[in-house]
Formats: structure tokens, C-alpha cells, sequence
């Protein structure tokens, strides 16, 4: 045993050596993690006071209760943040965490989520994190899940059980970016489902990348309710600026 920890102490130092760690928003290296040029930058994108209060986007007006969206839509989710507004640095950061292979941005996104709502969680008391599915065939495409990866990360740390087989995509679907609202509504209509087999929790936190309009969360939180779950939260990493 204690050869074996040595073993793991030693391949753990080459392994840093061989690859260090890099900021997931400048990709220098940085024995911190983030960099301090990139902190300053990342602190300044996180979403503050005042917000909404279904979807957590940034509202202007003190007086308002809810964004725009919010105001105008019926959302199946109980309510959701996101950690920062989807600006530079941090959307170039996720474009290379999703179609470049940077999987270990994971690890620092979860970490973030914690620091900055730890308690939040808390308090949700979720039974079961679940990440919002990709469709088999992108997933083959792309190799791996994104938001898997930070849910991974966030029920290892927490210590909260993590579900990233019930919910699956039935179809493929076109990328949300490339649509209207109303397209975005259409095109996820019917497009998840949750296999037989799924046991049923009072609580579940949906974890994804980026949250726009809310349409990908209320799909899915939408089957989830369907199916018995009484209370369904989200997390993202990135959220749109609110109006």
C-alpha cells in the first residue's frame, strides 16, 4: 500500500510535468488554474444582483421580478442559474472545452459552480444530478458529452449520484444556435425521454453548458415532471445577458 501511494504521488508529478495545468480561458499555463489576468476578467462576467428569478439572467430594472423571456414564456424548470454571461473570454473557453477535446475545463467549470453556489445547491437538496443529453450521433462525432463531464465533476466533489443514461434524445436535432425562439421550441418538441427504467426522485439538477433561452432545459424538465419528479433545477456554466 504504501509503495502503491508512492507510485501514484510520483506518476501524478510527471504527469503535471508532461502536461501542466493551463487556464481554460487564455490556455497558458497556470499552476492556479485560472490565471490572474483571466480572474479579473471572469469576475467581472459573473451574473449579479438583480436577476431574474426563474432563469437568473441579469435584469436591468430593480423593479422587475423576471426577464423578458421569463415574463412571456411558461418554463417547466423551477428555476436555474448560470455562473457567467456568455462574453469573451468565457465563450471562447467552452467553444474549446465542447469541439477541441479540453475535457480538464471541466474540473475547473465544476469547481467555479461550487465556489459560487455551493450553498444554492445545498438548499435545492437535489437527489440525482442529471446532464442534458446529446444525441448518439453527435456524441459519436464529438467523442464525449460536455456537460456530462461537468456533472461527473460536480457529483464526485458533492457527492451527489449522478444519472447520464435515463434521459436520451430521441432525434437529432438541428444546433440550437442556428434557430429562432420559436424554431428552438419546434425543434425540441418531443426530443427526450426517459428510459424505462429510470427511478424516480422528488428533485432533479439539470447541468449544462449554456443556457439561452431556456428551451433545451424545458424539454427536458418537461419529461422529468411528466414522469413524477417534483422539482427540477439547472446549472450552466455560461447564461445570455438579459434584457
Amino acid at each position: 500500500m504504501r509503495y502503491g501511494g508512492l507510485f501514484q504521488t510520483l506518476r501524478g508529478s510527471v504527469v503535471k510535468w508532461l502536461w501542466p495545468e493551463v487556464c481554460p480561458f487564455c490556455g497558458k499555463v497556470s499552476s492556479q488554474g485560472i490565471c490572474a489576468g483571466c480572474r479579473r476578467k471572469i469576475d467581472d462576467l459573473k451574473v449579479r444582483e438583480p436577476r431574474c428569478m426563474q432563469c437568473g439572467k441579469p435584469v436591468q430594472d430593480t423593479r422587475r421580478e423576471y426577464c423578458y423571456d421569463c415574463m412571456h414564456m411558461e418554463h417547466r424548470y423551477d428555476r436555474g442559474y448560470g455562473l457567467w454571461l456568455h462574453k469573451e473570454p468565457v465563450s471562447t473557453s467552452i467553444y474549446q472545452f465542447k469541439y477541441h477535446n479540453q475535457r480538464d475545463y471541466g474540473v475547473c467549470y465544476a469547481k467555479e459552480l461550487i465556489r459560487c453556489y455551493g450553498n444554492i445547491i445545498k438548499s435545492w437538496t437535489p437527489d440525482l444530478m442529471i446532464p442534458i443529453p446529446l444525441h448518439k450521433k453527435r456524441r459519436r462525432q464529438r467523442g464525449y458529452n460536455q456537460a456530462a463531464v461537468i456533472c461527473q465533476e460536480l457529483g464526485r466533489m458533492l457527492g451527489i449520484p449522478v444519472d447520464e443514461k435515463s434521459l436520451y434524445r430521441k432525434f437529432y436535432t438541428d444546433p440550437q444556435k442556428t434557430l429562432s425562439h420559436k424554431e428552438r421550441r419546434k425543434n425540441l418538441k418531443h426530443a427526450f425521454a426517459l428510459k424505462k427504467g429510470f427511478r424516480v426522485v422528488p428533485t432533479v439538477l439539470l447541468i449544462d453548458d449554456i443556457y439561452t433561452t431556456g428551451n433545451t432545459i424545458d424539454a427536458a424538465a418537461s419529461v422529468l415532471k411528466k414522469k413524477g419528479v417534483e422539482k427540477v433545477y439547472f446549472l450552466t456554466i455560461s447564461i445570455g445577458q438579459g434584457y
